[in-house]
């Protein structure tokens, strides 16, 4: 769908690695037909026997002439005598369970809502409430509406290269990287940068790091590198365990759930003589690292034998995944919303299970370390009554409010309770703790059951979120390392400064590399957590929805920004 805009397909092209996309902002060239057919048949030599090309509703060439799926399919069956088949995918992309992102997003917005009408005043313009990055914003709807007008009015008049800008920062960031990651420039076209990259994945398996890899690997290629990439985390890299990985052995990662690459959790520290005996022998310039915290770790230990190897004093850069989004610098991680799905939609699925049953309540145990972001955000996702976190101590006493308030509820019609706990929210209030209190104090008026998640949470196909997240900050990342090699112009000069150190990250409306050395500050190592967490904002939206007496402190808030006239380069985020 998306008649007059491409969004929907150029995504959906992204997330799945599409061979070709047709949008209406961004017709093809003159001669696509010719172009496709050939494409194809330089997919089909390489053994590539499944194609997939997205076709926009509204999706016009040069000329403002539709081009149709149908049409497509003739071409490919006329002049290549392909097996073709044509999907119109219609109503169904309109119906459907919400995503936890959907819910989280739809509770943020109703919120920013209710307050935008509460602080109007007489002479305050309408406004759109949506979210930019993670931050929420009001913008004048008049300018909102405006803009989709101008929009439509450069693709009548065929002036595409605006509608793109004008469809704002992120649009025109898909289109670029989907241009780079899906068409192989001619090796003789390539400037040669004569530089080695590398590409290692640490930590525990994250949906999304696949995607990740293959971004970075393809983005590195078309910059002339030479891509690497390293088997089995800091393990695997100390024993030699490498390889040079090519545009082609990354075909088909981006929907492919754990890590293709191998991951484990041990931190280079009593490896890095090995380490840097490596990089030496393979005469490595960068590094690319894509993992969570024992990542983030990593690229300390890194970072501070840099004085003992000058092997290290390289540009290195982390790229957060993991499913506890505990990472320093940034507000999400590859992965979270993957595992936030999963919970959400267990969490469905019990509540289905006791409709036929009256007055329970499920006491539902998730992953996260010492982390609360996925026992927050799933219980907001999923409507629960409670959510226990290590962030947010509680004692006897909210144990017992929260057991008060689930036997008032229960005289209601909704007579279901759900109630999740962080794996490490309190040493001596376990899960089991929790239900066999719930059970005793509830006698006579609901049981409990309790349901551990486990690594349900790690595993499964990427959702889409994390497939465009990762490639995203994968295509940033390498970006950057382009940029810094770019400074040695192949001198082989030695990195020693913080800010050849970093960690790429989304903080409110911006993508920020901040250097690993500056974030120590903002670390809670014993627990492996960030100090600052922005999500502890919306703990009191989650309680108010389960209408239990909570305030939500608009001051504190930290996503409310009033209404003043903006560029829409100042209101897109990734």
């Amino acid at each position: 769908m998306g008649r007059h805009c491409g969004y929907l397909a150029l995504v959906s092209a992204l997330a799945c690695g599409a061979d070709w996309v047709f949008l209406p902002e961004s017709p093809p060239e003159e001669d696509w037909e010719e172009n496709i057919c050939v494409k194809l048949s330089e997919n089909r030599a390489q053994k590539k026997r499944l194609n997939i090309i997205i076709v926009a509703e509204g999706a016009i060439d040069y000329q403002n002439k539709p081009i149709t799926s149908e049409k497509i399919k003739d071409l490919v069956v006329k002049q290549l005598g392909f097996d073709t088949r044509v999907t119109i995918l219609g109503h169904v992309q309109r119906g459907g369970t919400p995503s936890a992102f959907d819910r989280i997003l739809a509770s943020r917005l109703g919120v920013e809502a209710v307050i935008a009408l509460l602080e109007a005043t007489p002479e305050t313009p309408a406004c759109v409430v949506s979210l930019s990055g993670n931050h929420a914003l009001r913008l004048p709807l008049v300018e909102c509406v405006q803009m989709t007008q101008d929009v439509q009015k450069a693709m009548d008049e065929r002036r595409f290269k605006d509608a793109v800008q004008l469809r704002g920062r992120s649009f025109q960031s898909n289109l670029n990287i989907y241009k780079r990651l899906s068409v192989k420039i001619p090796e003789s076209q390539i400037v040669k940068s004569n530089c080695n990259v590398c590409i290692i994945n640490v930590g525990a398996p994250a949906a999304g790091m696949n995607a990740a890899v293959r971004s970075a690997v393809r983005m590195g290629i078309a910059d002339g590198h030479r891509m690497l990439a390293i088997y089995d985390g800091f393990d695997g890299f100390s024993k030699g365990q490498i390889k040079e990985i090519n545009w082609s052995d990354v075909g088909g990662w981006t929907g492919q759930g754990g890590s293709i690459l191998g991951t484990k959790r041990i931190l280079p520290g009593k490896y890095l003589e090995e380490i840097a005996v490596q990089m030496r022998a393979h005469n490595i310039n960068a590094v690319l690292i894509i993992g969570g915290f024992e990542a983030y770790l990593g690229l300390l230990e890194m970072s501070a034998a840099r004085e003992q190897h000058e092997e290290f004093c390289v540009p290195m850069i982390m790229v957060p995944a993991t499913v506890s989004n505990n990472v320093p610098g940034t507000d999400f991680s590859i992965g979270a919303d993957t595992a936030l799905n999963t919970i959400t939609q267990t969490c469905d699925r019990l509540k289905q299970s006791a409709s036929g049953t009256k007055r329970r309540v499920f006491i539902i145990e998730t992953m996260g370390g010492y982390c609360g972001y996925l026992a927050n955000m799933g219980g907001l996702a999923a409507g629960a009554d409670a959510a226990y976190i290590f962030e947010e101590p509680f004692d006897i006493r909210d144990l017992q409010s929260n057991v008060e308030h689930l036997t008032e509820k229960m005289k209601t019609t909704i007579q279901r309770g759900l109630v999740l706990r962080n794996e490490n929210c309190s040493e001596n209030y376990t899960t089991d703790f929790i239900c066999q209190l719930y059970s005793e104090e509830g006698k006579g008026v609901f049981d409990c059951r309790k349901n551990v998640l486990g690594h349900m949470q790690q595993g499964g196909a990427p959702s889409p979120f994390d497939r465009n997240f990762g490639t995203k900050l994968s295509a940033r990342a390498m970006q950057w390392i382009t940029s810094k090699l770019k400074e040695s112009h192949g001198t082989g000069k030695k990195f020693v400064t913080d800010n050849s150190v970093c960690v790429l990250g989304i903080s409110k409306r911006n993508l920020i590399f901040q250097p690993v050395a500056d974030l120590r500050k903002d670390t809670d190592f014993k627990h492996r957590i960030p100090k600052e967490q922005w999500w502890l904002k919306l703990r009191p939206v989650m309680k108010i929805l389960a209408k239990y007496k909570a305030s939500y402190d608009v001051s504190d808030s930290g996503q409310l920004e009033h209404v003043q006239s903006r560029s829409h380069d100042e209101t897109v985020g990734i």
